[in-house]
This record gives structure tokens, C-alpha cells and sequence, in this order.
């Protein structure tokens, strides 16, 4: 998920997000509207009253804030709604940071322009840096907006709209400035439980187990190549050498991704396309971030007996410590491996 109405300190970016936030306020029609306007496609109408059973769900069952947020809807014209770029130096897994006053530090910088994104890109690639630049769908003005349904979303099933919904209401009802292991984490665990309860509500069984258990296992592997190139670039290496690490490092993670998904998911080649694709340090940055601390969260909401209300009030404890102390009050309340 991407937060991008910030203030920095380049005048080009400050106005095009404040044009790109301001074009989706505009352009937003009530789904309510729409669904009893009979011109609305009804395949469209159809997704947008699950959605909106959804966020009725988020306020009365998970306490997520009951505002506008996902009662309107907008249609772009673009396969994305901003464009986050992700950048680190050639020889660092440490993300290059931009701060912002409301979201605080974070590791990338969105864009409301594909071809914006991609000159702040090339600009950032000609100095040497890792770049990566990445399309999101639905992105969080935390709660300064009401945030519309886009018909980015809608490419995902029912199940993965509703629980972005749920994940984006997170962010607006808990956000720790510049803690962005937490703040995701904490909104993916509302997520990944919201759905649980979403579908019990309606008889459904449970989400694809399958699907995280695969979900988890790429993540490992992602991060076990991070560690490693970690590893290499703290050596003290000269730079010929740290780059011949650095490749061969990647074509064993390509060999390993290989082996792990023929003897674990031999018909399921999901991933095969995000391997082949060109890898480099800054597009490794966002693993990790969205399940750090899922299973603290998940032991937290387990002693406070399953009631969200309990829970929020535990988390927003946390969120209230220095970093370093609430760091430690996760680690000390997640599982031991």
C-alpha cells in the first residue's frame, strides 16, 4: 500500500500529488448512486455491492472507523493509481528514505504518473542506486480523505477487495509515523483476521491455506537473499568483487526458488515471472514489511480474547513507546521460530 499525500521538499512532487489526490475527490461518484443508477454496468454493480457489504462489515464487526472511506468510487484511466519507487545504493539492502511530515520516513516515493515515476527513476538510477518501480492499486490518505473504492481494486477477487478495505481502514484507525514494519504488519494482521471472520459470517470456510503457506515460503527465500547480499556488502569487498557477489548470489537464489517450488508446489508456478524478472537490491525492500510482526499482533489479539476493541487498545499502548521499546514488546510476544 502506498501513502502519498506528503509534503517534501521538491515543489514537482508536492504538486502532483496534491493534483493526482485531488483529481480521485473529483472524479469520486457515491457507489450507492451508482447501484441504483440502472446505466451502471451490472457486473460493476455487483463488485461494488460486495464491497460495500464489506465496509459495512469493517465498522460493525472489526470497530474500524465508520466514516465515507470506500462508499464512493472511482474509475481511472490507468492500470494503477500511483507508482512507488523503490531505491537503495548499489551496495546497501537499506532503503533510500524520503520523509514526509505526515507519513513520516518511508521507503519510496509514489507517483500519480507512470512516466513521472519512471524519470524519478532514471534520475535516481544515473547516480548508481537500485531502482525498482512498482504499480499499487489502492493506497491510504489516513483518514484526511474519503478514500474511494478505484477500479484498480477491482482486478482482485472479492476476497482480496474486501480484505484491502479492511487493511487501509487499519492505517486509519492506528499509524505510528515512520514505523512502516509496524504500521503494516498491524494493518495486515487486520487484514488476514477480518477476512477470517468476513467469510465465517457468510458460511464460508476459511481462506487459502495453501496460498500463504506458498506466500510464506517465497517471502523466506527473498529474505534469505537480502541476508545475504547483506552479508557481502558489510565484507569491506571492493566494488568488482561485492558485484560478481552480488550476481552470483542472485542466480543461487533463482537456483533455490527452482528447487523449493518443484518439491514443494511442482503445478503452481505463481512466482516463476517475479523470479525471471530483473532483480536487484531495491526491489527486494518491500518483503518483509507487511508480516514482521503478524504473529505479535496475532498473540496480542489472542489475550485480549479476540475482541478488536481490547486489541486496538493494546496496539495503540505500542504505538505510543519509543521505537526500540516497542520493538522489544513484539519480539518478546512473537512465537519462538
Amino acid at each position: 500500500m502506498s501513502l502519498v499525500l506528503c509534503a517534501c521538499g521538491s515543489i514537482r512532487y508536492y504538486a502532483q500529488a496534491v493534483h493526482g489526490q485531488g483529481e480521485l475527490v473529483f472524479k469520486r461518484q457515491p457507489v450507492r448512486k451508482l447501484l441504483r443508477d440502472p446505466a451502471t454496468d451490472p457486473k460493476l454493480a455487483t463488485r461494488l455491492s460486495r464491497a460495500l457489504a464489506a465496509r459495512g462489515f469493517a465498522s460493525r464487526r472489526l470497530d474500524l472507523p465508520d466514516n465515507r472511506s470506500y462508499t464512493g468510487y472511482v474509475a481511472l484511466d490507468r492500470p494503477y493509481v500511483v507508482w512507488n519507487v523503490f531505491a537503495t545504493p548499489r551496495y546497501s539492502v537499506e532503503a533510500i528514505r524520503h520523509c514526509f511530515p505526515v507519513a513520516g520516513c518511508v521507503a519510496y516515493r509514489g507517483w500519480f504518473s507512470e512516466a513521472a515515476a519512471e524519470a524519478d527513476a532514471a534520475r535516481m538510477r544515473s547516480r548508481g542506486d537500485d531502482v525498482w518501480v512498482g504499480g499499487v492499486p489502492a493506497y491510504s490518505t489516513l483518514g484526511w480523505f474519503a478514500d474511494p473504492i478505484l477500479s484498480s481494486m477491482l482486478r482482485w477477487d472479492d476476497d482480496e477487495l474486501a480484505s484491502t478495505i479492511f487493511h487501509e481502514l487499519a492505517h486509519q484507525l492506528i499509524y505510528v509515523k515512520g514505523d512502516t514494519a509496524f504500521n503494516e504488519s498491524f494493518a495486515t494482521f487486520v487484514q488476514t483476521e477480518g477476512l477470517r471472520e468476513w467469510r465465517a459470517s457468510r458460511g464460508l470456510p476459511s481462506d487459502e491455506d495453501d496460498a500463504q503457506a506458498m506466500a510464506d515460503g517465497f517471502t523466506k527465500l527473498v529474505l534469505d537473499l537480502r541476508d545475504r547480499l547483506k552479508t557481502l556488502y558489510a565484507s569491506g569487498a571492493d566494488a568488482g568483487t561485492m558485484e560478481t557477489g552480488k550476481q552470483r548470489e542472485i542466480a543461487a537464489f533463482r537456483a533455490r526458488y527452482a528447487d523449493w517450488r518443484d518439491t514443494h508446489w511442482p503445478h503452481d508456478h505463481r512466482y516463476d515471472a517475479w523470479v525471471a524478472r530483473p532483480i536487484n537490491n531495491a526491489r527486494l525492500l518491500p518483503f518483509g514489511l507487511y508480516d514482521q510482526w503478524m504473529p505479535a499482533f496475532g498473540m496480542l489479539f489472542r489475550e485480549s480474547g479476540g475482541q478488536w476493541p481490547a486489541f486496538y487498545a493494546r496496539v495503540r499502548a505500542l504505538a505510543r513507546e519509543p521505537k526500540a521499546k516497542r520493538d522489544a514488546a513484539l519480539q518478546a510476544l512473537s512465537p519462538l521460530p
